[in-house]
């Protein structure tokens, strides 16, 4: 069967109900995802409201407890800063007062020691030693990667 005409299968609410619980408890999940999957499954935004809530009163979907566990999950995994991690939880329309709280999981000592853990990998020589051109680079590559411009030079000026 060609994949691109292959119908995506339609749900009942009940089966997606309990479909989406399993979606949720598998992972933590945004509510936006949630809601995305639910009218990929075929459901009218009446129903997808209510599953939602429901979801929501049943613990199943916790945006906090989500954005928590995707900031410090891309944080310690992917290496990424807070603002790459603020970003990409926009993308996935959290509010930005949960955004803050989950940015506060992470905390100050461990940011920078992951800084300094990405300039390591990065820079095999003396910090010191790199020309202006291979400092810009490091920083270029700092900040792709999501880290405030402000702290990455306060923990490249502790290497000169």
């Amino acid at each position: 069967m060609d994949e691109w005409n292959k119908e995506k299968k339609k749900f009942t609410p009940q089966q997606a109900r309990q479909k989406a619980e399993g979606y949720c408890a598998y992972q933590e999940r945004a509510q936006q995802e949630v809601r995305d999957k639910l009218y990929e499954w075929g459901l009218h935004q009446t129903d997808v409201e209510h599953i939602i809530s429901t979801l929501i009163e049943e613990n199943f979907l916790n945006e906090e407890r989500f954005a928590k566990a995707y900031a410090l999950g891309k944080f310690r995994m992917k290496g990424w800063g807070k603002i790459k991690i603020k970003q990409h939880l926009k993308g996935k329309r959290v509010s930005d007062p949960l955004i803050r709280i989950a940015l506060r999981e992470i905390g100050p000592d461990e940011y920078e020691e992951k800084i300094k853990e990405a300039i390591a990998k990065r820079i095999k020589t003396d910090i010191s030693k790199l020309s202006f051109a291979e400092t810009v680079k490091l920083k270029t590559f700092l900040l792709s990667k999501g880290f405030e411009i402000d702290v990455i030079n306060k923990i490249i000026s502790t290497y000169e």
